[in-house]
């Protein structure tokens, strides 16, 4: 029989430890798939940070570089400064790269580090109780808003992508989701084409990715999905925000 499916080169034989049905999982796989497809696995760096991301160095068997809460952009920076032969990329969720390191993420991306940033944006702080994100949509209840997000009081969600995209250095912002196969294939290609514009040295990439959160969601693994579908998207618009490739022969 012709085999069509198989365990990625860089991605470890550990099962994964996440709740059912969130995306963290999908998305170790289909990095493994790209570091493979692109031969960048061996001299690729990653740098998780606190949070569910953390974790990511116990699937994804490349080289790890753990960093402070919010600092994977900085601690990304000096790695690729210093081995500018290496292939860095951070892996941070949306409390993490939305709050607690907005400094570093806007800094690295308006001086054109050239890195690669993967932004789980999941809504919620998930490792630490479901507390209310930065990304939080309007009226979604969390822990911190279990009346749900007002405007008025908590302030609007925050569109980092966006923000992301006007600063000079970057290059390449796309956000994707992964809550269906459709979603998951062009979350592949998205990731492909921002480790390839720092194959190019162009500078600043970031792919954001909607990802579900059953458990602090209180929802089934299937309703997450039909969430982001329905609601999240709705919020977050799924497209390509800024790419400085495009017209190039």
């Amino acid at each position: 029989m012709k085999q069509i499916f198989q365990r990625p080169k860089y991605l470890k034989k550990t099962p994964f430890h996440y709740c059912p049905g969130c995306g963290h999982s999908i998305i170790h796989r289909l990095i493994a798939e790209v570091l493979e497809e692109l031969d960048i696995g061996d001299i690729a760096v990653g740098v998780p940070p606190a949070g569910c991301a953390v974790l990511a160095y116990d699937y994804l068997d490349v080289d790890m570089g753990e960093a402070a809460h919010g600092r994977s952009p900085a601690v990304a920076t000096g790695i690729k400064r210093t081995l500018p032969d290496r292939i860095v990329f951070s892996y941070q969720g949306d409390g993490d790269i939305a709050a607690i390191g907005t400094a570093e993420t806007i800094h690295s991306a308006n001086r054109g580090e050239n890195i690669t940033v993967i932004f789980v944006n999941n809504g919620c702080y998930g490792m630490t109780g479901g507390q209310m994100a930065p990304t939080t949509i309007l009226e979604q209840e969390t822990t911190t808003t279990p009346g749900g997000r007002s405007a008025a009081h908590h302030g609007h969600p925050i569109d980092l992508s966006e923000m992301i995209a006007i600063t000079h250095g970057s290059v390449y912002i796309e956000r994707t989701s992964v809550h269906s196969v459709k979603h998951i294939l062009g979350t592949k290609k998205a990731l492909k084409k921002a480790f390839n514009c720092q194959m190019e040295g162009r500078g600043f990439s970031m792919v954001e990715i909607l990802s579900p959160c059953p458990t602090n969601w209180k929802l089934s693994p299937i309703d997450s999905f039909r969430r982001i579908e329905k609601e999240i998207t709705k919020a977050y618009p799924l497209k390509v925000i800024k790419d400085l490739t495009i017209g190039e022969k």
